[in-house]
């Protein structure tokens, strides 16, 4: 059994447990154990598009994982997170309210080629570790900025202090760092209060299958085996 599986997260879910519920009925159907994985990650707390690979598809993971990638991003502005997203702790900086034109000027700042700081919850390797579990023991975590691509960043509700947009990124794009730096650049600080990823390269979610009802037959009617 060799193919991809497009699978939507649901909140909650860890990337792992996607695929550790599809190797489990993979094994059950075909009595073997075959390999599965997936070509980047969710935050538990994100929701959307994870492209699952099976069998032979795993060796394809380090090309599928460069792909473009598409969102609907929620941000919260007037305060910021210690994790970037509604995970961490809050600190309220501003009540300063922009208008839609000045958050419209700003987003427009950062489309096209962009420097960008990963976040420090992040699962980026500092010296062997995560950079994730040495934030937490509360070690200091230095990551180096890296250039990524945004496509396209477009508004589609904001009332404050809510602001939703879709935004096309390249591979590598933190959208929680991508928030922080707008939410910064605006005066009024922010993070990331919600998260769902829509597509990979061509890969969509309109063609996935709730995490929920992955079944046997949902993988044998739903494996896609691409070029």
């Amino acid at each position: 059994m060799n193919g991809v599986l497009l699978v939507d997260k649901a909140k909650g879910w860890t990337s792992f447990d996607v695929v550790a519920k599809t190797r489990s009925i993979i094994r059950q159907l075909t009595g073997t154990k075959v390999k599965v994985g997936h070509t980047g990650t969710l935050d538990p707390l994100a929701t959307g598009l994870l492209v699952i690979l099976v069998g032979s598809y795993t060796k394809k993971a380090t090309e599928l994982s460069k792909l473009d990638k598409v969102y609907e991003v929620t941000m919260k502005l007037g305060e910021t997170s210690t994790t970037g997203d509604d995970e961490g702790e809050k600190t309220q900086i501003s009540t300063h309210q922009p208008t839609p034109a000045e958050v419209q000027k700003m987003v427009e700042q950062f489309i096209g080629q962009i420097e960008q700081t990963p976040p420090v919850y992040s699962a980026i390797k500092v010296n062997g570790q995560r950079a994730y579990k040495l934030a937490r023991q509360g070690k200091e975590v230095k990551l180096e900025p890296r250039q990524v691509t945004i496509y396209s960043l477009k508004i589609t509700d904001y009332k404050y202090p809510i602001v939703k947009f879709t935004t096309k990124v390249s591979s590598g794009t933190y959208i929680r760092s991508l928030v922080e730096d707008i939410g910064q650049k605006l005066g009024a600080g922010a993070y990331m209060s919600d998260l769902r990823r829509t597509q990979v390269g061509d890969f969509t979610i309109k063609n996935a299958v709730e995490v929920e009802n992955i079944s046997a037959e949902k993988i044998s009617n739903n494996l896609i085996a691409t070029a």
